[in-house]
């Protein structure tokens, strides 16, 4: 942060540098010819945030500079990490897994940072490794798993069939469901396990092939209500709907998805959030961009409404009583104190639309709805000193 002034008779003005840090990750190929992944995932819903704190800053005196780092696949996390903390940026967004994350939160340089998660969903990173300087927007796996299941309870489908991948990712996802069952009165009926390895992700599976697997995976199950799929890697939940033995709706990680944002979502002004991020970046909004535009967001929140330019000080607001931000969700987000986890409603959307917003009717909290989703105080793992 560094205050510039131009004349003697224009005002100072106060330049705020943000860094948005990621890794150029390889990213799965989606199954489906119709699904493509964004080369500017994330990176392009932080640029719009900037655009757009900018308009509101240059009244106020303020400027917000972002700078876009990319390691590459191969690089040194914490080498790249240590060069942009060199420059005391005024907030890092994260944009990297959870393993890069902590290698960036932990070190040494980092110590009074404030990190913007804007990528990970992973429980453990709210509970046992929650980490003083990261600040996490993307709602976490059990606030997601806790959205899908109010719904379903709401909707009285109570006995579940969860179906998992083999790998860590799906087993965290199938944990958070169980979790979920038993705080919200779900039966999971039967669990299974399933590995699907075509030797070409598209080319090689064929609706025939698959006509004949799914049901085999899915039969003989007890009566049950929805088939619950745990398939993070996307290797086979999407081969799921009309092809199980039974007929029955699917959710989880397919079909029915909890997700902090969709291109379909239009309620609360959302729709002029939709508009006018295709008109910016040609393309429909993905949940990643929704995490890089609301990093600025708050960003631009914090300098604005603290009044404060110091890390220690910006920190102590985004954990205070006074920061909000709005996200088109019909209420202001705030940050949970105990795991600094952004506290918001969770979109519950199929392919095309949105079905549905958790926290659902009836599910009550003394203190925040929202606070129903996930890893309340009383529960947690976490615990950072003020």
């Amino acid at each position: 942060m560094s205050p510039t002034s131009d004349t003697d008779e224009t005002p100072k003005s106060i330049t705020a540098n943000v860094v948005y840090f990621g890794k150029a990750y390889q990213e799965t190929q989606p199954l489906s010819l119709m699904q493509t992944i964004p080369t500017d995932g994330g990176v392009a819903g932080a640029k719009l945030g900037a655009q757009e704190i900018n308009i509101t800053g240059k009244f106020l005196g303020r400027q917000y500079v972002l700078d876009v780092v990319t390691v590459p696949a191969d690089g040194d996390i914490a080498a790249r990490a240590r060069e942009v903390l060199s420059t005391k940026p005024s907030m890092i967004v994260a944009d990297l897994n959870s393993a890069d994350l902590l290698t960036l939160a932990d070190l040494p340089e980092a110590a009074n940072a404030i990190i913007l998660d804007a990528r990970t969903i992973d429980d453990n990173l709210r509970q046992d490794d929650c980490r003083r300087n990261v600040f996490h927007l993307l709602p976490s796996r059990a606030m997601r798993t806790d959205a899908l299941a109010q719904f379903l309870i709401l909707k009285r489908w109570r006995r579940w069939f969860l179906l998992k991948g083999v790998g860590v990712q799906d087993e965290a996802y199938a944990a958070a469901m169980r979790r979920s069952s038993s705080r919200f009165g779900g039966k999971i009926v039967e669990e299974r396990s399933y590995s699907y390895n075509p030797g070409a992700r598209r080319v090689d599976t064929g609706f025939q092939q698959i006509q004949t697997q799914m049901p085999l995976a899915t039969q003989n199950a007890p009566s049950y209500d929805v088939l619950i799929v745990a398939d993070e890697a996307d290797q086979f939940g999407d081969y799921l709907p009309y092809n199980t033995y039974e007929a029955r709706p699917i959710a989880g990680t397919q079909g029915l998805v909890a997700t902090a944002w969709h291109p379909s979502f239009q309620e609360y002004s959302a729709l002029q959030m939709q508009h006018r991020f295709k008109l910016f970046a040609h393309r429909d909004m993905i949940e990643r961009d929704y995490a890089g535009w609301l990093a600025l967001r708050i960003v631009g929140e914090a300098f604005i409404r603290s009044g404060k330019t110091e890390p220690a000080d910006l920190r102590a607001f985004l954990r205070s009583d006074q920061f909000e931000v709005a996200g088109f969700k019909g209420e202001g987000l705030t940050f949970r104190r105990w795991d600094q986890q952004l506290r918001q409603p969770v979109l519950l959307a199929q392919a095309l639309m949105v079905t549905s917003m958790s926290p659902q009717e009836g599910f009550l909290h003394q203190k925040f709805l929202t606070d129903t989703l996930g890893f309340d105080e009383p529960e947690t793992k976490c615990h950072l000193a003020p």
